[in-house]
């Protein structure tokens, strides 16, 4: 038994407060034919919603199981303590004022920790949250109207927003939703930690995430590997930027890498896909939930339309799909199924003069048929019922399943506009093992999520307390660095006025103590003997100054940095360098630890990654080095990770034989 098991499972349901929503809650729960006992808890009155109440959660003939608290906040502190006290299995409290709203109300604060207090080891839910809803078992401790209905297995949606999972339970995309969750301001019991306690649910089939932000890193890495264990798919509809990361703005790669970069980094590492809107978040669970993760990206479409293959195609193209080109096998079967004059391709338009033969149109169907593919779309639209005559359709319906079964592939139905699909006719396919999917575009951003789910977490670098750290000048930065293998140029830091020897000509001159160079006249390449670097050095707002030897015959500047994101771990930025990083935007984002695997890959994903095997004729430049470059940085960071709050080495001189430090920013802990 998991520390939520009796709240989320109760056999008794206790409702404090005899207003609207407590009134609301206890309704509910008999709407939702709920088989256990229900309480109400009130100071004057006898029954509340027709529920016979008790002056106080002390005196209940038992001990409840879960509970509602809707009265205000101060009232809830005391509450919450006498349940626990008599050893209630949790609560979920309505209240707000808590620690959410502390910049209109500095008490919130005082008053999520007296919350605590009285909590102790007690679950609950919230402040400031409307509750859940277990569809499995009847049970609704909710405070007002939802569109769920008893299932026997379905998916878990959990939720920061009350009104997002109230708008949720009303879709009509015939999603089975086991248990919608709210979690308000998670003063004590986080997203993660409420997800990992619903995977002993042998019911639930994925689990859906809204999440406006992580603060208990440690706690979903936890839930990413149970989930992996277990086989249960993540989704993720993550909004909202990470403020901490943007807080780093000393270098380029704060202002490349914070915000979302962080985010999506842990969602790769972790194995939880990610969509970026409502509509692919309810479609990307309802395919999890009846196929499950798919195995490539590879997708054959067929519809009886050539507009709709054209988009189909072009949108796929959009979202990473591919469409791969017909087999012998399936355009001889295509072939026998349509006759000469349909023009065979995957996206398939295989014309109209099939329908409503049945047989015809399964024949064509599972022609298309492959191992390659990992889901087959049927595209068809249905007909609005209230002006048109669905039962049309049928043959489709009919076909689309004897497919599913004769072949045993991933079927999906497609409508090309979400509403052209009944909920009855997507609940009848989901019956048969065919997935039916609201909305063409839709549709392709839910099998992208589909086939993004390694369910092979990997754990990330905790990036540790908030902690203030100074940057250090470019020599130390870079001896930092070389300690750990990094290659740098041969040089010699000077304090004026001061003669130099031993340095190979030419040389570059950088002022010390100054984070970005360029433009401030704290930089001079190019020269060529001891006096101009005198005059150089004269020039330059700085006592201390770094000659270094010029690296020459480089042929790509990349920007390698990792920026401390206290809710994401430690991001590592791969990207286009030198003077214009910002504005080539070329990027692609990853967190410590990463392996060579990891990185190339990583930089592969750049724009820029033509050049690095020989663009139009140049030389070709040296990856292993480069990665090597990367790596002697990570080591830098994972050995310092209590100290480190920044590095950046920009530009990073690739040559056909180095990859050498250019320019290295460091911020840490004095």
């Amino acid at each position: 038994m998991n520390t939520f098991s009796r709240l989320f499972n109760p056999k008794s349901i206790a409702v404090v407060g005899g207003g609207a929503w407590g009134e609301a809650v206890l309704e509910q729960a008999k709407k939702f034919d709920f088989p256990g006992k229900l309480y109400a808890v009130h100071p004057s009155k006898s029954e509340v919603a027709g529920v016979p109440a008790w002056k106080g959660a002390h005196l209940l003939p038992e001990v409840p199981d879960a509970a509602f608290i809707g009265i205000n906040r101060e009232a809830t502190v005391g509450a919450v303590e006498r349940l626990r006290k008599k050893g209630a299995g949790g609560a979920v409290c309505f209240a707000s004022g808590f620690a959410e709203a502390t910049a209109e109300d500095a008490t919130g604060a005082d008053a999520q920790a007296r919350l605590l207090r009285a909590a102790q080891d007690m679950p609950i839910l919230g402040p400031n949250c409307y509750g859940f809803i277990n569809a499995f078992d009847k049970v609704a401790i909710w405070p007002d109207q939802h569109g769920l209905v008893p299932v026997e297995k379905g998916v878990a949606i959990l939720t920061q927003s009350s009104n997002i999972s109230i708008n949720l339970t009303m879709q009509r995309r015939a999603l089975p939703i086991g248990y919608m969750v709210t979690s308000g301001n998670q003063a004590q019991s986080s997203q993660a930690e409420i997800a990992s306690a619903l995977l002993d649910d042998p019911r639930v089939t994925a689990i859906g995430l809204h999440i406006e932000g992580i603060s208990d890193l440690e706690a979903w890495q936890k839930l990413a590997l149970k989930a992996s264990e277990k086989g249960i798919p993540l989704v993720a509809l993550k909004v909202g930027t990470s403020d901490e990361a943007r807080a780093a703005t000393v270098s380029h790669t704060a202002s490349l890498a914070g915000g979302d970069a962080g985010a999506q980094a842990l969602f790769d590492r972790l194995g939880i896909t990610r969509v970026d809107d409502l509509s692919a978040f309810i479609e990307a669970l309802k395919l999890l939930h009846v196929a499950g993760p798919l195995a490539s990206r590879n997708i054959g479409s067929i519809s009886c339309s050539g507009g709709e293959a054209s988009l189909t195609a072009d949108l796929g193209k959009q979202y990473g799909l591919t469409f791969p080109k017909l087999t012998e096998t399936q355009s001889e079967k295509l072939r026998d199924a349509l006759g000469p004059k349909v023009a065979l391709a995957n996206p398939l338009d295989y014309h109209t003069y099939i329908w409503r033969d049945e047989d015809a149109m399964v024949s064509a169907w599972s022609a298309l048929d492959d191992p390659a593919l990992a889901a087959i779309l049927i595209i068809v639209d249905f007909p609005r019922s209230d002006r048109c005559t669905p039962a049309d359709w049928d043959c489709a319906i009919n076909a689309a399943i004897r497919v599913r079964e004769q072949t045993g592939a991933v079927i999906c139905m497609v409508a090309t506009l979400p509403e052209l699909m009944t909920e009855e006719t997507a609940q009848r396919l989901i019956n048969s093992g065919v997935v039916p999917l609201n909305g063409l575009t839709e549709a392709l951003k839910a099998i992208r999520a589909a086939v993004s789910i390694p369910m092979n977490p990997v754990r990330v670098l905790i990036p540790g307390e908030e902690r203030d750290a100074q940057l250090l000048d470019e020599d130390v930065a870079k001896a930092r660095l070389a300690q750990h293998g990094a290659a740098i140029p041969a040089g010699k830091t000077l304090t004026k006025p001061e003669s130099i020897s031993d340095i190979t000509f030419p040389v570059v001159a950088k002022a010390l103590g100054v984070a970005h160079k360029t433009g401030s006249n704290g930089i001079v390449l190019g020269l060529q003997n001891t006096s101009q670097v005198n005059d150089a050095c004269e020039r330059m707002d700085s006592e201390r100054v770094l000659v270094e030897e010029m690296v020459e015959d480089v042929l790509v500047e990349l920007l390698i940095g990792v920026v401390r994101d206290p809710a994401h771990g430690f991001v590592l930025t791969l990207g286009a360098g030198g003077t214009l990083t910002e504005l080539w935007d070329d990027t692609t984002s990853m967190l410590i630890p990463a392996d060579r695997d990891d990185i190339l890959t990583g930089l592969n994903k750049l724009r820029i990654a033509p050049l690095f095997s020989g663009y139009r004729g140049a030389d070709t430049l040296d990856i292993d080095a480069i990665i090597d470059a990367v790596l002697a940085i990570q080591s830098y960071v994972v050995s310092e990770a209590s100290f480190v709050e920044e590095v950046e080495v920009n530009p990073l001189l690739c040559t056909a034989t180095a990859a050498i430090i250019g320019d290295a920013l460091i911020r840490e802990v004095p």
